[in-house]
């Protein structure tokens, strides 16, 4: 007997036996997307393609969502475990329904919504869209939140000409002169702005949270059951997210293929514009502050106010403090 190869062929069993073991040692996690795939999503991808995930001892399945209150739902009826949610979508959700799902982590500690607009449509402060011709879309959350800073900012919907249009007619729209502004969220600065170039002409954005709404957004959130019943799973998982953010501000382009290579369809360069013009709703002053992923609670009560107000509810139906688990961020320190 080649004593050397036997010794290979055990040790070659014995590795495929232990990677076998530490396949089947992994936990499952459902992670529950928001919305459909793209660079603000990019670090769940990261996380599984990076390897952060396998080494934190998950086995990670990615559940495509339609909106926050999908997402919510999903989570909470255990159809998935944890995912992306807007955090005022949960607030209004656990006054309505008393969802069993809890915040873990903030992804946008400001909001994404904004007007755009053309450099040369005389508007460039926010004031300036009073009389102005808007279109959004009738789907997006800024609709809720558009009385609020316009009244802000001492107007009213009566003030603007508000048509509802097909999200994807938002732009041509825009560009051929048909409305004075969109309003969109800053996660698309690049495709509008590159939708200007084509047509000759500029971009300029004009971000809601610097006209005084201020307020969390996406975060991550998960169901009271995973929290309670695999603790150490939920903290795991968030210490490898957390990580995979950290990864993908640092190298877009990385993390924009590993989106790319999961979802072939969506374009790495797109992909990477879309992931850069999110990050700014990540990293800012608000976590230099705070600290990523970080509630804060002054800022937390202000989303609520603002949540309430926005959608006709008793303020003193929630104690947003609630609503939160800091312990599984705090873990990943």
């Amino acid at each position: 007997m080649n004593f050397k190869r036997f010794t290979n062929s055990i040790l070659g069993a014995v590795a495929a036996t232990l990677t076998a073991s530490s396949v089947l040692a992994a936990d499952k996690v459902v992670y529950q997307l928001d919305w459909l795939p793209g660079g603000d999503k990019a670090p769940i991808y990261v996380c599984i393609q990076q390897g952060f995930c396998a080494e934190a001892g998950l086995d990670v399945t990615i559940s495509q969502g339609r909106g926050s209150s999908d997402a919510i739902t999903k989570i909470a009826t255990g159809a998935s475990d944890i995912g992306s949610a807007g955090i005022g979508a949960l607030m209004a959700a656990k006054v309505s329904e008393d969802v069993p799902v809890k915040a873990v982590m903030s992804l946008f500690n400001k909001g994404p919504h904004a007007f755009y607009t053309l450099k040369g449509n005389g508007i460039e402060v926010l004031g300036d869209v009073k009389g102005k011709k808007i279109a959004t879309s009738p789907f997006t959350a800024s609709n809720v939140y558009l009385p609020l800073v316009l009244a802000d900012n001492g107007m009213s919907e009566a003030d603007i000409e508000l048509t509802k249009a097909d999200p994807g007619a938002l732009g041509p729209m825009l560009m051929t002169g048909n409305t004075d502004a969109i309003i969109a969220w800053l996660t698309d600065v690049t495709r509008y702005t590159d939708q200007a170039k084509e047509a000759g002409k500029e971009i300029a954005y004009l971000p809601w949270s610097d006209a005084g709404l201020m307020l969390y957004s996406s975060s991550i959130v998960a169901s009271e059951k995973f929290l309670s019943e695999r603790p150490d799973v939920a903290k795991r998982f968030v210490t490898a997210f957390k990580k995979s953010v950290e990864f993908a501000a640092a190298n877009t382009a990385k993390a924009a293929q590993d989106v790319a290579t999961m979802v072939p369809e969506l374009d790495a360069a797109g992909v990477e514009g879309s992931l850069k013009d999110a990050l700014v709703l990540v990293f800012n002053d608000v976590t230099e502050k705070d600290g990523l992923g970080v509630f804060e609670s002054e800022r937390l009560a202000a989303t609520w106010s603002r949540v309430s107000q926005a959608q006709g509810l008793d303020p003193e139906a929630l104690d947003p403090e609630m609503l939160v688990d800091r312990s599984v961020l705090a873990s990943a320190e």
